[in-house]
């Protein structure tokens, strides 16, 4: 049952929580260039879905992020299982990456890496272990 007399936190929760996955997807993006990527950027999201969990109920928070995080684990093994074993289809050594510049009108000159797609595949896995694991430790029925 909810407990309806912590508003300060709710209101508090409402603002941080846009904050950390604002910061989250930054430390994702800026992983290739400089410390961050996939994993810590799964925690950090990790962590403010917990912050959710903490403030509501495991069925409120379920209504408001219906994924199933089994599947989104399994999501990013294939990711990162299927990047990194791609390069052994073009004779190249397991892990190796691919990466190229594009000119886009809007965003200018992009990098693209394959290595991006490995860490998006790092960040589904450590969201839905870390999540699997404290959704099945919160359970009481």
């Amino acid at each position: 049952m909810r407990n309806t007399n912590n508003i300060i936190l709710e209101t508090a929760v409402k603002v941080l929580l846009f904050f950390i996955a604002l910061y989250s997807v930054y430390i994702f993006t800026a992983g290739h260039y400089y410390p961050g990527g996939g994993f810590i950027g799964g925690l950090m999201t990790a962590g403010a879905i917990v912050l959710l969990l903490i403030t509501y109920d495991i069925k409120t928070v379920v209504g408001i992020l219906p994924v199933n995080f089994r599947i989104l684990t399994a999501i990013g093994l294939l990711f990162a299982i299927g990047t990194s074993a791609g390069s052994l289809i073009f004779d190249a050594p397991f892990l190796t990456h691919a990466f190229g510049d594009v000119h886009l009108p809007i965003l200018g000159d992009l990098s693209l890496h394959t290595a991006t797609l490995f860490d998006l595949g790092v960040y589904f896995v450590v969201v839905g272990v870390t999540m699997t694991i404290i959704q099945t430790i919160g359970e009481d029925e």
